[in-house]
This record gives C-alpha cells, sequence and structure tokens, in this order.
C-alpha cells in the first residue's frame, strides 16, 4: 500500500481558516464530549498560551489516533510535536499523550477499522497514552 503524502490536505484551502473562526468555536462546546469528538489541548510554540484545538480521535492500545484530512502541516501538530506530547478531553475525561508521531503508511500501525480506511487517504498523528 502507498505512503500518503503528509502535506496534501483533502480539504479546499480556504476551509481551515473558516473552520478556525467560526466551526471550531462551536464545536469547542461538545467535541470532548461526544466521542469521537475530542478537544486536542497543546501550548503555543511562540506565545506560550494553552490553545484547544477539537478532532476527531480514537483510542487503541494504549495509543491515541487523530486523522489529518488538512495535512500534517498545521500549527497544532507542530505544537504537539514540539512539546513532545499534549492533552485530550474525550467523553469528559482528561487524558495525557507523548510521543507524537506521523504515520503515513497504514501498514506499519494496527489502526482500529476505521481509522485504518482513513489512513489510506490522509496521514495520522500517533501518539502513546501516558
Amino acid at each position: 500500500m502507498p505512503q500518503v503524502d503528509p502535506d496534501r490536505s483533502l480539504l479546499p484551502a480556504w476551509l481551515p481558516k473558516f473552520n478556525q473562526r467560526v466551526t471550531n468555536r462551536i464545536q469547542g462546546i461538545y467535541a470532548p464530549y461526544i466521542p469521537p469528538l475530542a478537544m486536542v489541548i497543546h501550548t503555543g510554540r511562540k506565545s506560550g498560551k494553552q490553545l484547544k484545538t477539537p478532532v476527531s480521535a480514537q483510542l487503541y492500545d494504549h495509543k491515541l489516533a487523530i486523522t489529518l484530512p488538512y495535512s500534517a502541516n498545521t500549527q497544532w501538530i507542530k505544537n504537539l510535536l514540539a512539546a513532545n506530547g499534549g492533552e485530550l478531553i474525550r467523553a469528559g475525561k482528561h487524558l495525557k499523550f507523548q510521543n507524537p508521531r506521523i504515520v503515513t503508511d497504514p501498514a506499519t500501525e494496527p489502526f482500529p477499522k476505521l481509522t485504518a480506511r482513513m489512513a489510506q487517504r490522509m496521514p495520522v498523528l500517533v501518539a502513546d497514552l501516558v
């Protein structure tokens, strides 16, 4: 199976800005409580501020998988990689994770079924739950 291009977005170029300004603010209200949605908490590399990003997250084998339809080249992912981890709120529970990495070859990770299918088209952020 071929590897996925980590820099390729599957979505229109204008959508990330719209989601950041509109959709993420709305999803931020309910994402931490309704799986598979979750809220990633990370620290800005330059600002040092605590930031929150709603995501779709799967938990498996003491790991976390977040599919990346916008590509692996986003600020929140760069923040997590620089800090070697972050926090996640999913189903109302706070979880810490470390050792984040970008998986571009779905054959290298035993993903849950849905994540495995999505990983054929987009990169996946994988991290170890602490």
